[in-house]
């Protein structure tokens, strides 16, 4: 067919460090838009959910799939389908953990036999574990949150928490101290009841968007890397 990529093309746009758009079906909501990134021999994939304010192709997101990337690990961006439709209201829990299914599914087709880490930015990581909580994700091997949003801002609760009791795979926990949505005296005690399935790694001096002040020595791109670490090593251990 005339304009259509050759298999060769399509295997070299998948390979290199520029995201390929795809698009996944999601039950009941229609099509989303997603970026597959994938290194020449990827050891892992991490299924990525943005955050509610914020779509994947927020800087963040992009760094953070690139830094992956580097690190001999897939990533697969997809968006909510509120945040497709331009809208600003996050989908109902129901909707949302949908999403999530079908993205799952869709690295699966894609990496077949691949080890499938799942998870994602704030509330894309909650959705991901309420997903998980209510029926195991298929090939998904471990959860990973960054900042997860244990409650809303200057409201200090756990019960968003209360869903992880029911995972039994390993879950990584990126967190800032200075999060505004996870205070470290709530969300240390939380990792601590989850036992070996949880690894929480503090973030000194960060907020939920992993920023830091000038005044601590460190910038945006220092604390990235850290984290990029920090998810890399805990991938070899699953």
């Amino acid at each position: 067919m005339p304009g259509s990529p050759t298999p060769l093309a399509t295997s070299r746009a998948l390979k290199s460090n520029i995201p390929q758009p795809l698009t996944i079906e999601v039950a009941k909501s229609g099509p989303v838009s997603a970026l597959l990134l994938r290194p020449d021999n990827p050891r892992a994939c991490f299924v990525f959910a943005h955050g509610a304010g914020a779509g994947m192709t927020h800087s963040f997101m992009e760094a953070f799939a690139q830094g992956l990337c580097e690190r001999a690990t897939a990533s697969l961006r997809y968006q909510f389908p509120y945040m497709e439709k331009g809208g600003k209201r996050p989908d109902a829990p129901a909707v949302a953990q949908s999403a999530v299914r079908a993205a799952v599914e869709k690295a699966r087709q894609m990496f077949p036999g691949l080890r499938l880490i799942a998870g994602g930015k704030s509330f894309g990581g909650r959705m991901t574990s309420q997903a998980q909580a209510a029926a195991p994700l298929e090939g998904v091997r471990g959860l990973a949150f960054v900042g997860f949003p244990l409650h809303p801002a200057g409201k200090p609760a756990t019960d968003r928490a209360d869903h992880l009791v029911h995972i039994d795979i390993p879950m990584l926990f990126l967190q800032g101290t200075r999060d505004g949505l996870a205070e470290v005296a709530l969300i240390e005690p939380v990792a601590q009841g989850l036992g070996r399935r949880a690894t929480l790694h503090f973030v000194d001096g960060a907020d939920h968007s992993f920023h830091v002040l000038a005044r601590s020595g460190r910038n945006d791109r220092e604390v990235l890397g850290e984290i990029l670490d920090t998810f890399s090593n805990w991938v070899d251990t699953i």
